[in-house]
């Protein structure tokens, strides 16, 4: 599923239907090196811009191949007991909510940092930062793991 969503706050989730970001998942280590905050219910992504971004959401049988054009890769599980994903921006109302249906359970989630230039929609070029597409890979598992980063995009990464 291709998306532009409004990452207002330089960010957006993928979470679980039944559950809310508080915002608890980022912590230090996440900010600076994860690029994700993990919360029980979801996970919310950091953008390099706070602007309309391009996502893709993906289900897998399996874990992918990194993708080679990638400056940043981190992993995190993704539980989503309601079978029911939502993608939205922090700002977003429930109108404006995307919604991807997949098996209940237990998910590793991928996200690929990819360059890339401006969506195809209006957006804020005031608003400084890369553009980037924020490639969002799912697939199932049975076992819990940590966070892990897959490939370290440079440290000043966002503007």
């Amino acid at each position: 599923m291709q998306l532009v969503v409004h990452a207002d706050q330089r960010q957006f989730s993928v979470r679980d239907s039944r559950s809310r970001l508080t915002g608890s998942g980022w912590t230090p280590v996440a900010v600076e090196s994860h690029r994700i905050g993990v919360e029980p219910g979801g996970l919310a992504i950091a953008t390099a811009r706070s602007d309309l971004v391009e996502s893709s959401v993906t289900l897998l049988p399996s874990a992918p191949s990194l993708a080679p054009d990638a400056e940043h890769v981190v992993e995190a599980d993704l539980p989503v007991p309601s079978g029911r994903l939502v993608i939205s921006g922090p700002a977003d109302y429930p109108s404006q909510e995307k919604f991807f249906s997949v098996l209940p359970g237990r998910y590793r989630a991928r996200v690929s940092y990819v360059p890339a230039g401006p969506p195809s929609v209006d957006w804020n070029d005031h608003e400084y930062g890369e553009h980037y597409r924020y490639v969002v890979e799912l697939w199932p598992v049975e076992e819990p793991s940590d966070v892990e980063v897959l490939r370290q995009g440079a440290t000043v990464w966002d503007g």
